[in-house]
């Protein structure tokens, strides 16, 4: 239940919490995967609704926010760093979520701060490893499917999938260089679909070998660069954008070596 109780001046927070809270709320989302322009909005949207104005510098590892209350002429600044994550569509939405419950049941600071800690520390209800597992393995088998794959292309694709993304978990989980596991799990996968042609047990071994990699395609980051772009924010916008390009440079480098090792020529 969203309490909608008004606050009165006395219950209205003051520029440092707001503002500390605002940095913290700031560096969640664009964690996740947010554009900058949703995080502008969203942070405009609650300052707007506790009576406070905001400045915001965004950068690429670290949120730089101001805010003002005009009743006071009360100012306070922080700055905060933005800690590396997966991106997470879920958590986007719930964090953009509660700056509308904030703005439409005016919720108050106390209340605000609950439900954001609430979130931050329930945003891991994903699906267990199988189960994640599976859906990148069907959604990759599919996208063979969608560029001319046969069912034994698809299947290849499906395992070399599995292995891979395994792999990348794997990896992650002990810390290793984000680029050092993309280019490791492509060259598992890019070996194993190669077995479609080795073996030649399927019609169509290269779609097959180039659909095997898809899932380490950096979409989101690029998307996002481009939204930035549209917006102004162009040291985000050229940051992601560097990042997604060494990522699929990676990933080449990794299908590359896979396809070397296992004499599928590229040309």
């Amino acid at each position: 239940m969203i309490s909608t109780t008004s606050m009165t001046f006395d219950d209205r927070p003051s520029a440092r919490q707001v503002c500390v809270f605002l940095a913290r709320y700031g560096t969640a989302l664009l964690g996740c995967g947010a554009t900058c322009i949703r995080l502008e909005k969203n942070i405009d949207r609650i300052a707007a609704s506790w009576g406070m104005k905001t400045s915001i510098t965004i950068m690429p590892r670290h949120l730089h926010i101001t805010v003002t209350d005009p009743g006071s002429d009360d100012l306070f600044t922080a700055i905060d760093e933005v800690s590396p994550a997966a991106v997470s569509f879920s958590l986007n939405t719930r964090l953009s979520r509660l700056s509308w419950e904030v703005a439409d049941c005016h919720l108050n600071y106390d209340n605000t701060v609950e439900r954001f800690d609430d979130i931050i520390a329930n945003c891991g209800g994903r699906l267990s490893r199988g189960g994640e597992l599976l859906l990148v393995a069907a959604a990759n088998a599919s996208f063979c499917r969608l560029f001319g794959g046969d069912a034994v292309a698809m299947a290849v694709v499906a395992v070399a999938t599995l292995a891979g993304y395994y792999l990348k978990i794997l990896m992650l989980e002990h810390h290793i260089d984000v680029r050092v596991v993309v280019m490791a799990s492509a060259f598992v996968s890019a070996v194993l679909a190669a077995g479609d042609a080795l073996f030649g047990i399927g019609s169509t071994p290269g779609v097959a070998l180039a659909t095997s990699v898809l899932y380490l395609v950096p979409g989101v980051p690029l998307l996002n660069s481009f939204s930035d772009i549209l917006y102004r924010h162009y040291i985000c916008a050229f940051s992601r954008l560097v990042d997604a390009t060494v990522t699929v440079a990676c990933l080449s480098i990794g299908m590359c070596g896979g396809m070397l090792l296992m004499n599928q020529g590229m040309f």
